[in-house]
């Protein structure tokens, strides 16, 4: 398939704002490509690389030569370019790249360069995220669309998904199934603004477990050997030896477990979020000077369990449970019939919490209580928060685990209104702040055209050691600059604490945050993880 016909459905389906449109174009695209070519042109489409980096940026596609009369370029030319590209290093790697970079848009249209340029930048918003993408790939493959979302689910890349749908469609789909050592996506939880609602959503006894500001881990453990994936799928497992001494001693033969990394002080109460985040970002395993992670699991995706029960691992340093009621809770849903030894990802969550009390001791357990009381989860959560953590995550008892999506099945209360936002871009400061990025642009996602809704600015919150860190992050991120405005691709959350929602003319939405002020950069989340601008509607209602 030639680059060309990629660049027209990228022009075809940035046209329109239609979903089903979109869907068409793309699908129409995926059936003409070849075989070998599908997982690429998911990548293209999708606006990203298969080889996520290559070491080019803006800067380096400012000059380019002058474009070709004729489209030659191929998918597999261009896809072994960048990956020659992003092979070079050493002394004179600079020139060798822009040697090959040149090489290479010599060979492209004008409309092929335009189209490659937007892809290298991260300026490819067109709309075809994931379900965007899964949609069109089931639809060129002429498969039902759920089974395209599981094996995504499972396999954690559309490009695969996609090479096995067109090849052998449902049967190859099937195919894909939960591996112990190969990270699934998390499911994630939609919000609400008091349990009571979380409750009046769910209509049901549940389980009201405590959210702690941390970083999501999944844990996965063969015969001893342990392996720890963050939630963009990252392996972090030689940064954290003191979380692998505290679960390989657990009794399993094989099992994959979700919890949260935090860094809590001796009283039990959480270090601010930047050091626990400093913690899984470091990649020395020296750990004698640093603050040590605690983990808490709160659900098993996979386990078999060893024949002869083993001693219960000990909790990790510093990690406390809870006292009283809410941490004999956490095991208050234990007596839910036993499961069977293997994948666990469609079985109700009384009987994955059932799977995980069986093998994880309480001291590694997320607290929690099962209760139909609004007014006994109302005092879980004020405990939560009293003892500095986010709030609580209200989990039906009877929801699968369903990866990689915002489920019904658990709901987010915290005691502010908070939004995970995307950076679009950022102004410099004045005065005191001359010569930092200071003002964001933020933006919520739209499902819908796969964009980005501006939904205002913000310079306040930012700590001086935050702004030093913006405008070096910033300036990476850089696709375009006019006089005082820094265009950033669209790939940095930011998580934003707002006092209100209410009706805005200047943007395209048609609302503003009230008050929008910086809490903390969210390293651990993509930009296809930030909140919608459904989401935003639902968590605060509009005034006037």
């Amino acid at each position: 398939m030639l680059i060309a016909e990629i660049a027209r459905t990228s022009e075809a389906v940035a046209g329109t704002s239609g979903r089903k449109a979109k869907v068409t174009a793309l699908a129409g695209c995926l059936r003409r490509a070849d075989a070998g070519e599908a997982a690429t042109v998911v990548a293209y489409l999708s606006g990203e690389l298969p080889q996520r980096q290559i070491g080019v940026g803006y800067a380096a596609l400012r000059d380019l030569p002058p474009p070709a009369a004729e489209p030659s370029l191929t998918v597999p030319e261009v896809d072994a370019s960048f990956t020659e590209i992003g092979a070079v290093s050493g002394p004179g790697s600079v020139a060798r790249r822009r040697d090959l970079v040149a090489a290479l848009f010599a060979r492209a249209t004008r409309a092929e360069q335009n189209f490659l340029v937007r892809l290298l930048a991260g300026e490819l918003r067109q709309g075809a995220l994931d379900g965007v993408m899964a949609e069109a790939i089931a639809a060129a493959a002429e498969v039902p669309s759920a089974e395209v979302r599981r094996a995504f689910m499972l396999r954690g890349s559309l490009g695969p998904v996609a090479t096995a749908a067109l090849a052998d469609g449902v049967a190859a789909l099937r195919a894909f199934t939960l591996e112990v050592g190969r990270p699934v996506k998390p499911m994630l939880a939609a919000s609400a603004p008091s349990t009571d609602e979380a409750f009046a959503k769910l209509k049901a006894e549940a389980a009201v477990e405590w959210k702690l500001d941390g970083i999501r881990a999944q844990i996965h453990i063969a015969d001893g050997e342990v392996h720890i994936f963050t939630r963009t799928l990252d392996e972090i497992t030689t940064r954290l030896p003191e979380v692998v001494e505290a679960v390989k001693a657990l009794p399993v033969h094989k099992a994959v477990f979700d919890g949260e990394l935090i860094a809590l002080r001796p009283d039990g109460t959480p270090h601010p979020f930047q050091v626990t985040a400093a913690r899984t970002a470091t990649r020395t395993t020296k750990t004698t000077d640093q603050v040590p992670l605690s983990i808490y699991i709160f659900d098993v995706l996979y386990l078999e369990e060893t024949p002869t029960p083993t001693e219960p691992a000990p909790s990790t340093p510093g990690s406390t449970s809870s006292t009283g009621e809410v941490a004999d809770g956490a095991a208050d849903d234990v007596g839910g019939e036993s499961v069977a030894g293997g994948d666990l990802l469609d079985a109700p969550g009384v009987e994955r919490n059932a799977a995980l009390a069986r093998v994880v001791p309480e001291g590694l357990r997320m607290p929690r209580v099962v209760t139909g009381d609004p007014v006994r989860a109302k005092e879980v959560f004020d405990e939560a928060v009293a003892r500095g953590h986010e709030g609580v995550v209200v989990k039906s008892l009877g929801t699968p685990y369903t990866a990689g999506r915002r489920g019904a099945g658990w709901i987010k209360v915290k005691p502010r209104h908070t939004l995970d936002l995307v950076v679009l871009a950022v102004e410099w400061g004045h005065g005191r702040r001359q010569g930092l990025l200071s003002n964001l642009h933020l933006g919520a996602r739209d499902p819908e055209t796969g964009g980005f809704v501006m939904l205002g600015k913000t310079f306040k919150g930012l700590t001086d050691e935050l702004l030093a860190w913006q405008t070096k992050k910033l300036r990476e991120l850089a696709v375009r600059e006019d006089d005082w405005v820094v265009h950033v691709r669209p790939e940095l959350v930011v998580e934003i604490a707002f006092d209100g929602v209410q009706h805005s003319p200047r943007y395209p939405g048609g609302i503003a945050l009230r008050f929008a002020r910086v809490l903390r950069y969210r390293p651990d989340k993509s930009a296809g993880e930030a909140d919608t601008i459904e989401t935003v509607r639902a968590v605060a209602p509009v005034m006037d």
